[in-house]
This record gives C-alpha cells, sequence and structure tokens, in this order.
C-alpha cells in the first residue's frame, strides 16, 4: 500500500475538528506560558517565544499532512522508521550537542532534533506492527513477548545512555499499555507485576547518583532544600501562590524571579497554576481529559486492530506525559523530566506530538472511507 495522500473529498467532510482544536488549544496555552516563562519584563516577544511560534506553525502543517494519509500504510514503513530512530539515538551518543550533563539533541544549525521524542512514534509503530494479529486463546504469552521486549530494550538502553530517565519511562510504560490492551495473559501479567516489583530495588544500582538523590528528595524535599529538593519545593510554592484564580499574566514571581526551575520544559505546569491558579489548572486538566478520551474514543470505534492499537498507543504517549509531569510539579512524583506535551517549550516534543494528533485524525477519518 503506498503512502499516498487520498483525494477522497470525504476526508475533509468527516475532519476530526476535535482532536484538531484541542491540540491547537493546548498549543496555545503552552505559548501563553512559554511567553510568561520567558518574561524577563522587557519584551514578550523574545527569541524563545518565537521559536515557539514557528515549531506550532510546523507542527500545525505536519498534523494536517499525516491527517491526509492512509494510517495503514504504516505498517509497512514501521520497522524501517524505527531502525532510523535507532540510528538518530546512537548518533547522539557520538556526535549528540550536551546541554546540563545530559546529551539528548543533534544540532542541525537551524534546529536541535530530539531523537528521544521520534522514539516514543517509533516505539508505538513497532509494536503495534507486531500485536496487530489476533493474539492466541488465553492471550500473549511469555514466549510471544520476546520480540516486544527485544525491540523495547534497544531505545531504552540508548535513551538511559543520555541520561534520560524520563523518556525511558515513557517508552516501558506505552509498552505495557500496548501489550495490556492488545491481550496479555492473565497469567503472565500477575508474573511480570510480582517480578517489576522485586526488580526494582535492583535498577537503584544503574542510577546517576543525580537521579538517586532525586529519589530520596521526593520523600523528603527539606532533607535537601537548595539541592536535589529544590526543584519540587519551588514547584509547590508556585502552585499554591496561585490560588483559586491565580495571579494574573505575567505577575507569577516563582517565573519572574527565576525561583523555579526549568521553568519552560519540564516545571511549565507550575508556571500556568501560579497566574491562572486552581480554575486554570482544571482547564488545562479538562482539555487534556477530553483529548485522552477522544483518543480511547477513536481507538474503540477504528474499523481495524492495527487503527484501534495504534490510537491506544498515541493516546498513551499524551496520558503518561500528563499524569508523569504534573504529578512531578506537584510532588506526588519523583523529578524524572518529562515535558508537558504540546504545552512545554520545544521543537522536538511540539511537532511529535502534533504528528500523533494527525495519525489520531487519520484513522477517526478512515472509518467513513472503507
Amino acid at each position: 500500500m503506498a503512502l499516498a495522500i487520498a483525494p477522497d473529498r470525504r476526508i475533509v467532510l468527516h475532519f476530526d475538528w476535535t482532536v484538531f482544536l484541542l491540540a491547537l488549544g493546548l498549543a496555545t496555552i503552552g505559548l501563553v506560558s512559554v511567553i510568561s516563562a520567558s518574561y524577563g519584563g522587557h519584551r514578550l516577544i523574545n527569541p524563545l517565544v518565537i521559536r515557539q511560534i514557528v515549531w506550532i506553525g510546523v507542527g500545525v502543517v505536519a498534523l494536517l499532512l499525516v491527517a491526509l494519509f492512509d494510517y495503514r500504510a504504516l505498517q509497512s514503513y514501521a520497522y524501517p522508521f524505527y531502525v532510523l530512530v535507532i540510528g538518530l539515538l546512537i548518533a547522539v551518543m557520538i556526535a549528540g550537542h550536551a546541554t546540563g550533563g545530559s546529551r539528548r539533541w543533534i544540532n542541525l544549525g537551524f534546529f536541535h532534533l530530539e531523537p528521544s521524542e521520534m522514539a516514543k512514534l517509533a516505539v508505538v509503530l513497532v509494536m503495534v506492527r507486531y500485536l496487530r494479529e489476533e493474539p492466541p486463546k488465553g492471550g500473549w504469552g511469555f514466549r510471544h513477548l520476546i520480540i516486544p521486549a527485544l525491540l523495547l530494550g534497544v531505545p531504552v538502553a540508548l535513551v538511559l545512555k543520555q541520561p534520560d530517565l524520563g523518556t525511558g519511562l515513557i517508552l516501558v510504560l506505552i509498552t505495557g499499555t500496548l501489550v495490556y490492551v492488545s491481550g496479555l495473559n492473565a497469567r503472565t501479567m500477575a508474573i511480570l507485576g510480582i517480578a517489576a516489583v522485586l526488580v526494582a530495588p535492583l535498577s537503584w544500582h544503574y542510577l546517576k547518583p543525580y537521579q538517586r538523590q532525586r529519589l530520596v528528595s521526593f520523600i523528603n524535599p527539606q532533607a535537601d532544600p537548595l539541592g536535589s529538593g529544590y526543584h519540587i519545593i519551588q514547584s509547590e510554592i508556585a502552585i499554591g501562590a496561585g490560588g483559586p484564580a491565580g495571579k494574573g499574566f505575567l505577575k507569577g514571581t516563582q517565573a519572574r524571579l527565576n525561583f523555579l526551575p526549568e521553568q519552560s520544559t519540564d516545571f511549565i505546569f507550575a508556571v500556568f497554576a501560579e497566574e491562572f491558579g486552581l480554575f486554570g489548572s482544571i482547564t488545562l486538566l479538562v482539555l487534556y481529559g477530553a483529548l485522552i478520551a477522544r483518543g480511547a474514543w477513536i481507538a474503540r470505534h477504528s474499523r481495524d486492530r492495527f487503527g484501534a492499537l495504534l490510537a491506544v498507543g498515541l493516546t498513551a504517549i499524551i496520558f503518561w506525559q500528563v499524569a508523569i509531569n504534573i504529578g512531578m510539579a506537584t510532588g506526588m512524583l519523583p523529578v524524572v523530566g518529562i515535558t508537558l506535551p504540546l504545552v512545554s517549550y520545544g521543537g522536538s516534543s511540539l511537532i511529535a506530538m502534533m504528528i500523533a494528533m494527525g495519525l489520531l485524525i487519520s484513522i477517526n477519518t478512515r472509518r467513513f472511507l472503507f
């Protein structure tokens, strides 16, 4: 099946405006938050904001183009795309751009590409490609999970090498969601759950020193308030300071006085919550909830198993990132370095998420074409 744009006018007639408007609305909230997070008291429109506007524009174009493609053709391109992403992750290790102790980006001159963001899409595609067949009677057993484990292990190992614990965790959670939804054997699921609990303490020895300290600080941030606990403490102060209605746009002191770390990326929720308060935060969560619910609806009503699982995988990316990022910002989860999808600053993340939204639209649109 050729990967081509279908000329059928029904694609336009049945275009999923719900997904499109939710994605655009979240990106707009993100732009407002990036403006606030980068505002230094002089100019609203600075280089950071300009880049975010450009990335939103590129992302919207990518969404529309992907929405026109027949998603079923991706079955033929899943493994080549996966290999390409693995190659990019290896390239990061060799010639990647390092910032803040992590080597995650490839400098293309006009753009810093973060392959780990594309790895999320690649893992979803190869897992769905493998799990697209109906499971045997009783569900997937251990022997059926060997290939998915290998397909997952390679990108996770390369991402952890950067190091990027957050993305590695997301890849594992996405795969676990897909395997479970596709028909995992109940006995296998129970054994894997017990094994995960038993093995988890052993992973402590493979964490970087700062990652261990973050886990310790999660339990008691006040033990190191100016070090590993600083992120959580400042984020909680910002969220609490917002109150019911917030301090108002550009009036958040935590961001304005640079108390809040990573305020345009990992902790952008705290910036938004301080300025727009509880009501604004609930509005943001409702938008995410609506997008996740729409993704689940699309999966349920897809005409084929490949489309249903693809919708589940794409929705899982949004769900797990939102859950972990907001849990991290509110002190309910350890700090692992996860951006808020469609809202946080960053070109690779924003464009990858817009592509994911385009695929969701493609899956839903083609219910009416075959």
